[in-house]
């Protein structure tokens, strides 16, 4: 056989491969659709969209198994006779042919409309492995680019996919209702084709290496590298990896496609972290084919020897800092940098022009101090002096990797000037940044390469705190004057200590968020109220929990009747919580809670004598006095206490009967010492993950005018959602829909097992999250950030847009 006939035989099997691929996976995705349209059916809200909904539901379970067969048909049916061109385009030149004039109808615009966004969602978390398979066939097939109508483009499956939606009888309401959905099983499902494309022609050889710069096109139809938010899942990923997304997540789902399994021990990732990894991959694989140094440098490291830098590190990067308002140099020289960040040291001229453009920034900044006014103007000379001493900086430098290195800080400092949800004032400070930034990328390889690089983190965390103002948030458009004088402390400590690169960033960073944890609690008016009752309410929660555990062990060989042993487990730990947190551990009240507790276990054991029951009778009024009290002040209603009081009366009714079992005196006894000094048997720390487990309580009974406690809403989250819940740090700011209100809110607080989330409205109002509520408001878009991504990210992401118009200003 030829090479070129082999090559075409291999084309032509690579997009069977492809086809296939695509056939299985919109089998199995009606699965995911009805448990998408069910799960609509169980959420709350207004009436007339719940009977939007309802329709829509039943218009999905009559015509979705018509759609799904339309697709794989038409997918077949394209894939043996190519495409029938029906747009809109084609339509009007007909109408030219004939000298008519005539309307395009609204249906068909709207369906084209609908198909350009879901071929966007899909191109979003494609792009890379697009662009690695059309490089493949391009070369198979002897071609200069794909056909605009080729099967394997994202916008012609779009259209095959929204014209069998017509077709079967389904609205475009329907797609709608089900928009969310659709869009994210389809890029799954286009990545994991793509990519099982991708690893066939690799096995057969085909360009295992793909170096794009031969096959650059500018053309109108070729999908930019770094298109507006392209979400690239898989870049710098060995192929044969399992993919990252809904679709992969479910197991039946892989089954059914023929996917392989790769979950077993896989680490669960948020969505934010794996998208910033994405970026960064992105931009090590770009910028690395054109400095070839770059990339090796910055991913030479094991994640092995990373990980065990970062822990040494932690472990003694604060151990002179205790004082947030004054930093010693000691602070910075006691620890020696971890091994794999041993520094490539700049050249001295770079060293020398660094430390000039940085001295001549804080000479320009020092005149908008105190003036709000004149920071626009400073920013825009800011902006025009960064040119020129871009131009001199790549002068100063010995190789093209820092070269890069320069022009990439440049653009991302750029990007961040530019971004408009910060105040001018706080974006003259980040302005000052710029160079000690070049000088820990200069110098340290993975500044590039990890989203955990302190410098990244410290701008991310300040960004996060002043991007959530614009202008129908209510807000004063403006940082408040101590988030802003901590802003400038941290950029003059940094500033100060230009030789000890990761070191300072990581210790002033530990300050700013010592610092907002004290600035939301004591000097915000806003949130300090809604922190308290906040803080109130987990040691409550911790307590309660607490003293559930050891009661359980404490009655683990005691015969206490069930009833009593669910009372005290499930109200007498809370009644013991909240008054411990009202008046003390040690407090009168407290131990009265306690002898109440081993007087029911008494009066609930067999009682055999006449003279034990007599005494029963003369305890049981102060006893049942004493807990209606107690159950009063943990906020239980009237008829909950009579529902608890006459399940106890069952409870001794039995006792006297003696069908209970009789605890000795001497255990009796033993109990009542346990419990007089319960808070010494709390645990400190080793049964954390009980009480993480544990904490599912009901929190709606801590509701109040201040206060709002989300107790329902979203579904089960999946562990991405909570891994994603999890790494929310305080300061960012948010939109919250909740109880018919679509507003602003900032975290202001984490619990200390972050358990509780506090956000705080404009206005002063908290509502309180528990985690898995709060997973399940981001997995349903009730709760979004302000910002899609974090300030560093979209920097990157901006840069990365402008090497694919030029990368040569990499070298330039």
């Amino acid at each position: 056989m030829s090479a070129a006939a082999r090559n075409q035989a291999l084309a032509s099997q690579a997009r069977r491969i492809y086809i296939e691929s695509l056939v299985r996976g919109i089998s199995a995705l009606g699965k995911v659709l009805n448990e998408a349209a069910a799960q609509l059916l169980l959420q709350t809200t207004e009436y007339a969209v719940m009977v939007a909904r309802r329709d829509g539901v039943q218009s999905w379970n009559r015509h979705g198994p018509a759609w799904l067969s339309g697709v794989i048909s038409g997918l077949r049916h394209a894939a043996v006779y190519g495409i029938v061109e029906t747009s809109t385009a084609a339509a009007a030149s007909g109408a030219s042919e004939q000298a008519t004039m005539s309307l395009v109808d609204d249906d068909t615009i709207e369906r084209e409309i609908t198909a350009s966004r879901l071929a966007l969602a899909m191109m979003d978390k494609a792009t890379w492995e697009f662009t690695d398979l059309r490089t493949r066939m391009q070369v198979l097939e002897k071609q200069d680019d794909m056909p605009a109508q080729d099967l394997l483009r994202a916008n012609v499956v779009a259209k095959l996919v929204l014209d069998a939606w017509t077709r079967s009888g389904l609205a475009g309401s329907d797609w709608q209702m089900l928009r969310t959905t659709l869009h994210e099983e389809f890029s799954q499902l286009l990545v994991e084709c793509y990519h099982e494309t991708n690893r066939w022609l690799i096995s057969q050889s085909v360009l295992p290496e793909v170096d794009l710069r031969p096959f650059i096109r500018r053309s109108n139809d070729s999908t930019p590298l770094a298109s507006a938010s392209a979400y690239v899942p898989g870049a710098g990923m060995p192929y044969g990896a399992t993919q990252f997304g809904a679709a992969a997540r479910s197991p039946q789902i892989r089954a059914a496609s023929g996917f392989p399994d790769a979950s077993a021990g896989a680490v669960v990732r948020s969505p934010a972290s794996s998208q910033a990894e994405e970026v960064l991959q992105l931009l090590q694989k770009i910028v690395g084919r054109q400095v070839p140094a770059f990339g090796a440098t910055a991913m030479a490291e094991t994640v092995a020897t990373r990980a065990a830098a970062v822990a040494s590190e932690t472990a003694s990067r604060m151990d002179a800092s205790s004082a947030p308002t004054q930093v010693e140099p000691m602070a910075f020289a006691s620890a020696q940098p971890p091994a794999y960040l041993a520094s490539r040291p700049a050249a001295p001229r770079l060293s020398a022009a660094i430390k000039h453009a940085q001295e001549s920034l804080q000479r320009e900044s020092v005149h908008a101090e105190g003036q709000p006014s004149a920071a626009p103007k400073l920013l825009e000379e800011i902006k025009t002096r960064n040119q020129a001493f871009k131009s001199v900086l790549k002068q100063a430098a010995d190789t093209p990797a820092e070269r890069a290195t320069i022009e990439l800080v440049a653009m991302m400092f750029q990007s961040i000037l530019m971004e408009e949800h910060i105040p001018a004032s706080v974006r003259v400070w980040f302005a000052r940044l710029q160079m000690p930034v070049l000088r820990v990328a200069v110098s340290e390889p993975d500044f590039f390469a990890t989203t955990d690089h302190p410098a990244r983190q410290l701008i991310d965390r300040m960004g996060a705190c002043v991007m959530g103002f614009s202008g129908n948030t209510g807000t004063s458009g403006a940082a408040g004057d101590p988030l802003e004088r901590e802003i400038k402390r941290v950029v003059q400590v940094v500033e100060a200590y230009p030789d000890t690169g990761r070191r300072v960033f990581q210790t002033v960073l530990t300050e700013f968020e010592k610092f907002l944890d004290n600035y939301f609690k004591n000097e915000n008016q806003t949130t300090r109220h809604g922190v308290s009752l906040a803080q109130q309410v987990e040691q409550r929660e911790t307590l309660a929990i607490q003293y559930t555990i050891e009661l359980r062990k404490m009655l683990n060989e005691v015969p206490v009747q069930d009833g009593v042993r669910e009372f005290l487990f499930h109200i007498w730990a809370d009644v013991l919580a909240v008054t411990a947190v009202r008046t003390g551990a040690q407090s009168d009240n407290t131990k009265q809670m306690k002898r109440a507790a081993a007087d029911l276990i008494w009066s609930a054991s067999a009682k055999v004598s006449r003279e034990e029951r007599a005494e029963v009778i003369r305890r049981l009024p102060p006893l049942l006095k004493t807990l209606r009290d107690g159950m009063g002040q943990a906020g239980l209603s009237v008829d909950k206490q009579d529902e608890h009081v006459r399940g106890l009366n069952n409870a001794l009714a039995a006792a006297f009967t003696a069908k209970t079992a009789a605890i000795p005196r001497e255990r009796l006894d033993e109990l009542m010492d346990q419990l007089e000094t319960l808070e010494t048997m709390l645990p400190e720390g080793s049964e954390e993950a009980d009480i993480n487990e544990l904490l599912v309580r009901d929190l709606s009974g801590h509701e109040s005018d201040g206060m709002e406690v989300v107790a329902e809403g979203g579904s089960a989250p999946t562990p991405a959602m909570l891994a994603w819940a999890r790494e929310l740090q305080v300061g960012g700011w948010f939109m919250l829909d909740y109880r018919g209100r679509n507003e602003a809110v900032q975290l202001a607080w984490r619990g200390m097992r972050r358990q509780m989330a506090l956000f705080v409205t404009p206005t002063g109002r908290g509502v309180l999250f528990p985690l898995n509520r709060m997973a399940a408001f981001l997995q349903a878009g009730l709760l979004r950030p302000a910002q899609d991504e974090a300030l560093t990210v979209r920097a990157t992401r901006n840069a990365l847009a402008k090497l694919d118009v030029d990368p040569s200003r990499l070298l330039n």
